[in-house]
């Protein structure tokens, strides 16, 4: 398994990408997925590029954006952009939201104005070489399995795939495991994070993540949090092309992150053991 930090980590915090990558590097991660905004701002000429991460062993394996589905006249030029910056930085996945209204909540041609926009995006990524992945995410037209496989059904695009953020899908009333089992061929990347308890899931709002000032009480490292990510990580690590992003939107960033891809690697270790004795 392919283990990912996120730049969102470090929203709040004046760290460069040199002092991120050198520390992913020296602490067990494989690649930087980078927020978008992170992306656009990075100068064409920096000297921290895609090579120079690619010469610490580091991969950007998808750029995590917000496409304004809801503004056709804007997507395509904002698609474009992102295909650029996908480009640019070597990743294959550019990550997206689907709309900004729950699939229970949607009308008939609310739910035609976002997949005929995926749709329209997908074309363009397909036509890039790179694949547009839609999150798991409450408040959107992926926010239950059976609204996620509606909207795969619906778009009808073999370049549009799914970044699954776990604890979502688990917030939307789905078992995770089953849900991965039923979505695998379309799982392009997953997202881990996870909270003290189901009532404390709202502290994941966009709003509240986004300001410097929310609240991070009910964000607890991967292992010490309601769901129990066992199962699943047994699964993920029978996929040797399975790639993951640890979403760590609290505080102590560098400690949590060492910490929880340590325990991943080591689980994942036994995983392995296990299997290859009953073989």
């Amino acid at each position: 398994m392919k283990i990912s930090l996120c730049t969102i980590s470090f929203r709040h915090q004046l760290i460069g990408l040199k002092d991120i990558a050198f520390w992913a590097r020296d602490n067990g991660f494989q690649g930087i997925e980078l927020w978008g905004v992170h992306a656009r701002n990075q100068s064409p000429l920096a000297i921290h590029n895609a090579q120079w991460m690619a010469a610490q062993g580091l991969s950007v394996p998808m750029i995590s954006d917000y496409l304004p589905l809801h503004d056709p006249d804007l997507l395509r030029s904002r698609t474009l952009a992102l295909c650029a910056q996908a480009r640019t930085w070597g990743a294959a996945k550019m990550r997206t939201f689907a709309g900004q209204q729950a699939s229970a909540d949607a009308t008939p041609e609310e739910r035609r104005q976002t997949t005929r926009a995926l749709r329209e995006a997908c074309v363009i990524a397909a036509d890039h070489g790179l694949r547009l992945l839609v999150e798991t995410h409450p408040g959107t037209l992926a926010d239950t399995l059976a609204a996620t496989c509606d909207l795969i059904d619906a778009s009808d695009h073999d370049a549009l795939a799914i970044n699954f953020d776990a604890l979502h899908v688990w917030e939307g009333g789905d078992d995770p495991v089953e849900a991965r089992r039923i979505l695998l061929p379309r799982i392009a990347h997953y997202h881990l994070k996870n909270v003290s308890a189901r009532n404390r899931l709202d502290v994941f709002a966009p709003a509240n993540v986004y300001s410097a000032a929310g609240s991070r009480d009910g964000m607890v490292p991967l292992f010490e949090g309601a769901y129990d990510y066992s199962a699943l990580l047994a699964e993920m690590a029978q996929d040797p092309a399975c790639e993951a992003s640890l979403e760590w939107f609290g505080d102590a960033v560098f400690q949590t992150l060492k910490s929880d891809t340590a325990q991943i690697r080591a689980q994942t270790r036994r995983t392995e053991s296990e299997t290859a004795e009953a073989v």
